[in-house]
């Protein structure tokens, strides 16, 4: 069977669900086989300290907080976005029950029968539903994970059909992780504005009123050859920024050409730049490369909200971030999201689109 698959296009090979030829114990075919490296899986204790940095929100939006403290913590968020890209937050007023309600419904989705699932299932072509991203262009390899997509905001770009009936609870659950999560959008918006010094709804004006969110629910199935393939390629993201929730380690950030782990933090958020952001900042904020690695033992989820400017909304780098020091490196651009998904089905980064 698996010599068989190996021969077989990627169309057809999205067909069929990685948790199906796990569950057939069926080698990883040719298509899905990505890694050249020799790389371990990253478990050298020495790194078990990591480095991403940890912001506490709670600290920026407290009026209770002396002046000096919150200024401390909006500079560490500036330090972290503009060498990591990414911070992991704390106190982001979420409780840690909700997170693990959030965690539950996940894996109670990916648990049932495949029959059920297929019932939400997209064509190899579509992007919102239950599958695997479209198919890439040709000589990109797949990624071994299966996901759910879900547009989740504006309301009304919701399409319900979609959305799993079991368990039955997952419908009350995301509607009310969105509402969580455009709470912390304007939270985290605010926060990045005030650490350049500029007008703190500047960046929300530019998302736009009609600003959107989309929800991916991801399902990382053991592989018994995780030296070949990913879990998720690797790539930087096309939205304004992202927010990951994950239950194991997995992820991983590109800095200075080595890779860093995202330590497990069940209650903690991580707060990762995408494109759209380091458009907006002038460059100032960076938008990392990242990846997933499988592991031969364990599974793993992650649920991922990208938040991306209004359909239409024309983006552009802050005035106030451009000077006669500061040339603006970034013009202005529509739709950027769909130009990064052009690029990335080719395996490219989009940026250089939107340089000067």
């Amino acid at each position: 069977m698996a010599e068989d698959s190996a021969h077989l296009p990627a169309e057809i090979l999205l067909s069929k669900r990685v948790q199906e030829m796990v569950l057939n114990d069926e080698e990883p075919p040719a298509p899905y086989k990505c890694r050249q490296d020799a790389e371990s899986e990253d478990d050298d204790d020495s790194l078990s300290a990591s480095p991403i940095p940890i912001i506490d929100l709670s600290r920026l939006s407290s009026s209770q907080e002396p002046a000096q403290e919150t200024e401390e913590e909006l500079q560490k968020i500036k330090l972290a976005l503009s060498s990591w890209g990414c911070f992991q937050a704390i106190g982001h007023g979420i409780s840690g029950s909700f997170l693990d309600k959030v965690r539950q419904v996940t894996r109670e989705f990916f648990a049932q029968p495949m029959d059920e699932k297929k019932k939400y299932a997209k064509a190899v072509l579509e992007f919102e539903g239950y599958g695997a991203d479209p198919v890439p262009e040709e000589g990109q390899s797949l990624d071994w994970s299966d996901r759910l997509f879900l547009n989740v905001q504006p309301a009304d770009q919701r399409n319900y059909k979609l959305w799993p009936s079991n368990p039955d609870s997952f419908r009350e659950v995301l509607e009310e992780y969105t509402e969580e999560m455009k709470r912390v959008t304007e939270l985290v918006s605010r926060a990045m504005a005030k650490s350049l010094n500029l007008d703190e709804d500047c960046f929300l004006r530019q998302f736009g009123e009609r600003s959107q969110l989309q929800a991916r629910f991801n399902y990382y199935s053991p592989c018994k050859r995780p030296d070949l393939v990913l879990g998720l390629k690797p790539h930087s993201d096309g939205s304004g920024y992202t927010i990951l929730m994950q239950d194991e380690v997995g992820l991983q950030v590109l800095k200075n050409d080595k890779w860093f782990k995202v330590p497990k933090n069940p209650h903690a958020l991580l707060i990762l730049m995408a494109d759209q952001m380091q458009i907006m900042t002038n460059g100032i904020f960076k938008s990392p490369v990242h990846r997933v690695l499988s592991n031969s033992e364990r599974d793993r989820i992650s649920v991922v909200v990208f938040y991306t400017p209004e359909v239409g909304k024309e983006i552009g780098p802050e005035d106030g971030l451009i000077d006669d020091k500061t040339p603006k490196l970034f013009k202005k651009v529509k739709d950027y999201a769909d130009i990064h998904w052009g690029y990335y089905q080719r395996g490219m980064s989009a940026l250089h689109a939107a340089q000067v």
